[in-house]
């Protein structure tokens, strides 16, 4: 059997998405769980889907999993 490529979900960028790479390579920036799904579908990983995405432990979510899609708002004391 042969091991899958390590896939890594970025943390939300400030402006919104998260960058996915896999083996080090950038795929591009995602905005939701189906951008993630065309982004492995298009480096080859045919079976991707929405159910795999959020659930397999292949996939690393770094600042959140696979529900947090923006940054948490900062709010300071004055």
């Amino acid at each position: 059997m042969v091991e899958p490529l390590p896939v890594v979900v970025s943390p939300p960028s400030m402006t919104g998405g998260r960058r996915v790479r896999v083996d080090g390579q950038i795929l591009g920036l995602a905005h939701t769980i189906a951008d993630i799904v065309a982004l492995l579908r298009s480096a080859g990983m045919d079976e991707a889907d929405s159910y795999l995405v959020e659930t397999c432990m292949f996939i690393h979510w770094k600042g959140g999993g696979p529900e947090v899609w923006s940054r948490p708002v900062n709010v300071s004391k004055a």
